[in-house]
Order: structure tokens, then sequence, then C-alpha cells
């Protein structure tokens, strides 16, 4: 597939008209903040947008009954800036995220969607919302990777230069031709097992002037 059709199909995924199941919910609620109001592509506009957001997140939730009761503190495992993380079984952790590091909620949405695509080993999927001391935070599940070996970066960025990504600084990729910035893959976030690369947690961007053309 050429990089004109993986655009095209991931504009129609962004945009909610296809997609795996596991993306179903969280093209519902990003139809949902995208309905009635202007999407911006200037971060400080989106920043001043978050909090109407929140608000309508909080509505869609208590509407369609996604509001999640409590989350087991005793199940608790790790935290960093962006979430707080949980284990739910033998075979998957919970996640809670109070997309921090981007400038709206759809933006969080849409990393989701990008994740899903790329590493659908690793799928996102949304369990509902949660809130914890007045902060909203979205509850997505995930398979547990169990590691046997630590992750080389030579062998990541490997990879994602097969797949167009190239690095920028650091541990920041840019794919160019679809306009789709992958930051924040250090080697806590791309985990090795049985010699295979799983991507856990990822910063997916877009630039809305190359992706949606």
């Amino acid at each position: 597939m050429n990089n004109k059709s993986i655009k095209y199909e991931l504009q129609n995924i962004l945009s909610g008209k296809s997609g795996g199941s596991y993306d179903a919910t969280i093209q519902a609620v990003t139809r949902h903040l995208r309905t009635s109001q202007r999407t911006s592509p200037v971060a400080e506009e989106k920043h001043q947008n978050k909090a109407k957001e929140k608000e309508k997140l909080i509505n869609f939730a208590t509407q369609n009954n996604l509001f999640l009761d409590t989350i087991l503190t005793e199940n608790y495992i790790s935290e960093g800036a962006e979430q707080k993380v949980y284990i739910k079984d033998a075979q998957s952790v919970i996640k809670l995220n109070d997309a921090i590091y981007y400038a709206s909620w759809e933006d969080y949405f849409h990393n989701l969607l990008l994740h899903n695509y790329f590493f659908a080993d690793t799928a996102y999927h949304l369990l509902g919302f949660y809130i914890l001391k007045d902060d909203l935070y979205a509850v997505v599940s995930q398979n547990f990777i169990k590691t046997d070996s630590l992750t080389e970066l030579h062998q990541v960025k490997a990879f994602l230069n097969t797949n167009g990504f190239i690095n920028t600084k650091n541990n920041d990729y840019y794919q160019s031709e679809l306009g789709i910035i992958l930051e924040d893959l250090h080697d806590e976030n791309v985990l090795t097992s049985k010699g295979m690369l799983y991507f856990i947690d990822t910063v997916f961007y877009v630039k809305p002037e190359i992706f949606w053309q």
C-alpha cells in the first residue's frame, strides 16, 4: 500500500468513517467532540477549548454510561507525567490518561486511533472515563507485554525507517508524506519480547496542513 492510500485510510479512521472494532467507542467520542465546534490547528486555541471539551466528555460519558465507578488501587503498578497504570488481569493493563501531553482531547483520541492502526498488537481499547480529584481521565486497556530483553533503540530506529518515519531528534520521528509526528519512543515505551518490538506508549500528532490534504 502506498502512502497516498495509507493517508486516505487514516483520514477515514480519524473521521470515523472506517476502523477496527476496538476503534468504535474512540471514534464515537471523537465525533461528539467535533460536533458544533470549530477545529483549529493552532495549539493555543485548542488549549483554550480543552475545558469545554472536558464538559462535553463528561456529558457524553454520563449519557452513554461510560463512567467507571472505581479503579482498584491495589492493582496500581506505576505512573508517569501523563498516565497511571494498573493491572487488569494476566493479559492486560489499564491506563488512566488525562491528555496532558495534548493541546486538546480530540488530539489525544486521534493518538489512540493512530496507535491502533500502526501497532494493532498493542491496541488501545477505550473502557470509559474516571474522575479523580476533579481531574478527568480516559480509561483504556492494553495487552500486557512481558519483556525478556532490553530494547535496542537502533532497532527501533531501523524499524520505523522502513515505514518512512525518520528520526528528527532523540527519540522523536516524523513521517513527512503522511504529516505524522511520533514522539517519546525511549526504551520504556518500546518493549522487546522474543525478538519482537512492542510499542506500548506512543505520542502521535498530525500536522493538519499536510495530513488532511
